[in-house]
């Protein structure tokens, strides 16, 4: 047998690839982490994490359940006691009745998203995503073969972002099965109100859609009192209304490198998903369920302190940008980001290696966020205050020379 050099094999197994695995865009986000991630003094804050690892009384509860044995097969639909942890803690938090049944566990967000759109969406149907947006939704709809329609976000720096609706509708076509709606958002930082979300369920209703509502940043709501968090589809569905939330323990407890996350959905559909789940992972590994446990009963401090360091990450961050003059933006109600213009700068990717190369901060350009997106660059300000303050003074010094 003769094995052809990688060269003239790689054009061939590509040929054999489907397209639609081979059309997915590299993320535009990787590639400044790439460039920038080796240098020294470099302050990084492209990605969507903060600086905090995760507390020692969650990982503790892992390394407990791997010396007890706890390495098998397990429940595919989440162990019982993480389920009832979520239930306890979606009830107290959104006045939901305490229902386990509704809960499913995930190998994270991105995973629940993937389930979720396995379980709504075919090849040649349509998702509606209002942009800019976080890529991977869109990414993950056109792996099934399906076709992301993007809704332009309306902006003004009095306001910031937010969801037109007569938009919303006017995109809703014969194909369209799914809108996807991600409030407080990645990467604007807009928060629906209750009553838009009202407006996008009407929208939904009328044309027999479900809704995936990812909900990942409510707790980080800055215009909420203590122990709040932003309005919800909670606060206005029926319960036989089309939607799946996906969730994740990635920004709350900073357990972004644990991948564990959930879908709530009616309990009707809980064979549906547990086959899915069945089929694309088996299952999440019992110890990392029994460190989500231990976030949901004991980490409301740490969340709390989370916010709290968010909070003061966006004011030194626009405080800092508003003394510039050549900053377009919106002080973010929601989410952990600034998304913001910049006064003579077009190529917003050239910016983010730039700005690698010259001021050692990294910042996200946001042709990584689709359709509207391309004259924005992106902030994450989930840091201390040293750090924050650190990298705006850079930013700032940057923009005035």
């Amino acid at each position: 047998m003769t094995t052809l050099d990688p060269p003239f094999a790689a054009p061939s197994l590509l040929d054999h690839v489907r397209p639609q695995a081979l059309s997915l865009p590299e993320s535009g986000i990787v590639e400044v982490m790439n460039y920038g991630r080796q240098r020294e003094g470099m302050i990084p804050l492209w990605a969507g994490e903060g600086d905090l690892p995760t507390p020692a009384f969650i990982a503790e509860a892992a390394t407990r359940s791997l010396a007890a044995g706890e390495t098998f097969y397990t429940w595919q639909r989440g162990i019982p006691e993480l389920r009832a942890a979520i239930a306890r803690y979606m009830a107290g938090l959104y006045g939901v009745s305490e229902d386990p049944e509704r809960y499913f566990v995930t190998g994270s967000g991105m995973q629940a998203i993937q389930i979720a759109l396995a379980l709504t969406l075919s090849a040649e149907e349509e998702i509606i995503i209002p942009s800019p947006a976080w890529p991977n939704a869109a990414a993950a709809a056109e792996v099934i073969g399906a076709r992301p329609v993007y809704v332009p976000l309306a902006f003004d720096e009095a306001r910031g972002f937010w969801i037109d609706l007569d938009r919303l509708e006017s995109a809703v076509s014969s194909r369209t099965r799914v809108i996807f709606i991600n409030t407080p958002a990645n990467p604007t930082g807009f928060v629906a109100s209750r009553g838009a979300l009202a407006g996008v369920l009407d929208i939904a209703r009328r044309h027999g859609l479900w809704i995936v509502a990812d909900e990942i940043y409510g707790r980080f709501y800055y215009e909420a009192g203590e122990g709040g968090r932003a309005p919800s589809f909670h606060d206005i569905m029926e319960p036989e209304d089309r939607i799946l939330f996906v969730q994740t323990f990635s920004k709350n407890w900073a357990m972004t490198g644990w991948r564990l996350g959930w879908i709530e959905a009616h309990p009707l559909l809980g064979d549906v998903l547990e086959n899915l789940i069945q089929y694309s992972t088996s299952g999440v590994a019992a110890f990392m369920q029994r460190a989500g446990i231990v976030a949901l009963e004991r980490g409301e401090s740490f969340v709390a302190h989370q916010i709290e360091r968010a909070r003061r990450g966006r004011d030194i961050v626009a405080d800092g940008l508003a003394t510039s003059n050549r900053v377009r933006f919106a002080r973010p109600p929601g989410a952990f980001y600034m998304f913001f213009g910049v006064e003579g700068e077009q190529d917003m990717r050239a910016l983010a290696l730039k700005l690698v190369d010259e001021a050692r901060i990294g910042l996200a350009p946001g042709t990584a966020f689709g359709p509207g997106g391309e004259s924005y660059i992106r902030m994450c300000f989930a840091r201390g205050e040293a750090q924050m303050s650190e990298a705006t003074n850079r930013l700032v010094d940057w923009l005035k020379r």
